[in-house]
């Protein structure tokens, strides 16, 4: 059957129909979870201070991620001047990106069918809007990971094209910069090398070349310098303590060591088969009972290009697999591939199940078109659902009581920064004994008030003379005085207390 329309107008439908899926609701959401309200809040607070290079979470410095996918939140601010829309048109950008890349990789290793075949595929998947609905890194990640994908595929199955492997190259630099396991499409080399080795079909041998292969090590290094030349310079010419600790935990704490002896969210090995893929992937794991047959046919007659795309989807899988620290998205980056190597088998599979079942076929594009329109109609629902962040009100509620003056935070979250209302005092995020410095700041300033948990409030204050001021998802919020000290707590150690104060309110 010949498609009626152009492949411009094709791909335009396409992507309007990535923009009603994954963009349903944007201006309606709001950061709804700590990483969110984290990665906003870094992003505005680099706005405000400058400092672009080190991010800071409320004056003091955030060293869990690169801060790349900041500076999109920011420049999306300054454009949009609305931070609620800015923080989550990174990933809008980066499912955009995905379905162009998947229909144009179909359509060039297959016919256009497949094209868009492959698109549909992943703006099908249930993760997809996991993740490209979220202001997350992940779904930025995702733009870096395409773009790799993309290049290497145009340069070791349809090339030799190095200028596209050149952008693969500097399209996981900036992922490694975004967040450290954006080099992830370079592992289709694994494949590709065997598949040329053994002369498969469909991959380009490229003998003779060491040279040319060896400067998109240079091209990914010079896209890392982006970030990493000035922090470098920056800390040795004006560097504290604090800056050269910052150094050492974004590059190795929080990479390699991260990766080799994960301190959170430690999972089994086979906890993305069993709990992730059978609710993530859907609707695309329902298939594999045919698909895997399949493959393994086209394997036996040595296609490379099926052995390439899903011995990398293998090799992403195992990677995070061998890692004790697993969540349920960090294997979103295999998905692309996935509905590669899937979108050519999907004809064969409609007419295998449908082909004497019209009924059947018909329930079935039902469906189809049902599933789309039930993800486009909870983008609006969703957040109309949710609601308010709680800590919005929480933290206009403080101010309007303490007419603004000086608010000490212990045992915060990041929504308590992002919408302060005045300014704030910590001890930094995650610091023991947070509840004790509290009590010896209050005494030295008797005008200022504090934000106490309800499990911490007894241990130090009167709870008589405390007022509740509101509830988040974990806890109870009580604001105190220096009036309200039980003369219980004391803490005559040293400690350091940073002050944060938004020039203009985010919201």
């Amino acid at each position: 059957m010949r498609l009626s329309i152009s492949p411009r107008l094709e791909l335009f439908c396409l992507l309007l129909l990535t923009a009603l899926l994954v963009g349903a609701g944007i201006g309606l959401r709001q950061p709804a979870n700590v990483d969110e309200e984290r990665f906003l809040g870094v992003a505005l607070e680099m706005l405000q201070n400058g400092d672009w290079f080190i991010p800071h979470r409320a004056g003091e410095i955030y060293p869990d991620k690169p801060p790349l996918f900041m500076w999109m939140v920011a420049l999306f601010t300054s454009i949009t001047g609305l931070p609620r829309v800015a923080l989550f048109l990174p990933a809008l950008l980066a499912g955009l990106v995905a379905t162009a890349c998947l229909y144009d990789l179909g359509t060039r290793l297959w016919s256009r069918r497949i094209g868009v075949i492959a698109s549909l595929l992943f703006l099908a998947t249930y993760q997809t809007y996991s993740i490209l609905r979220a202001g997350q890194i992940d779904g930025f990640l995702c733009l870096w990971i395409v773009l790799g994908l993309y290049g290497m595929v145009r340069h070791l199955l349809l090339g030799p094209a190095w200028g596209w492997f050149y952008l693969a190259c500097a399209a996981m630099g900036f992922g490694i910069i975004s967040k450290g396991v954006g080099f992830l499409p370079i592992l289709m080399l694994i494949p590709y090398a065997y598949a040329a080795r053994k002369g498969w079909s469909g991959v380009v041998r490229m003998p003779g070349q060491g040279r040319a292969w060896l400067l998109g090590l240079v091209v990914a290094l010079a896209a890392i310098a982006v970030w990493l030349l000035p922090l470098v310079l920056t800390v040795v010419l004006h560097g504290d303590e604090a800056s050269r600790a910052y150094v050492n935990e974004i590059l190795l704490r929080q990479t390699a060591q991260r990766y080799a002896s994960a301190w959170a969210h430690q999972e089994p090995f086979w906890y993305f088969f069993a709990k992730v893929i059978p609710k993530y992937w859907l609707p695309l794991v329902l298939a594999l009972p045919w698909l895997i047959p399949a493959w393994r046919r086209q394997l036996l007659k040595h296609d490379g290009r099926v052995l390439v795309l899903l011995g990398w989807v293998v090799l992403v899988l195992l990677f995070f697999t061998l890692s004790s620290g697993k969540r349920k998205l960090y294997i979103y980056p295999a998905l692309p591939g996935l509905v590669l190597v899937i979108a050519p088998l999907v004809p064969w599979l409609l007419r295998r199940w449908f082909a004497q079942r019209p009924l059947g076929r018909k329930i079935f594009t039902g469906l189809a078109v049902f599933w789309f329109v039930a993800w486009f109609a909870r983008g609006f629902l969703e957040p109309i659902k949710e609601g308010a962040n709680p800590h919005q009100s929480l933290m206009a509620e403080a101010a309007a009581l303490t007419q603004g003056s000086d608010l000490v935070l212990t045992n915060w979250r990041e929504g308590h920064w992002l919408f302060a209302r005045q300014p704030i005092v910590h001890f930094g995020m995650g610091a023991p004994g947070q509840i004790y410095k509290a009590v010896e700041w209050l005494k030295g300033h008797p005008q200022a008030s504090a934000l106490i948990p309800a499990g911490e409030l007894a241990r130090c204050f009167n709870p008589e003379k405390a007022r509740k001021i509101g509830d988040t998802s974990r806890e109870e919020w009580f604001l105190v005085g220096a009036d309200a000290d039980n003369g219980q707590c004391h803490d005559s150690t040293a400690f350091k207390s940073y002050r944060f104060a938004w020039k203009t309110s985010p919201f």
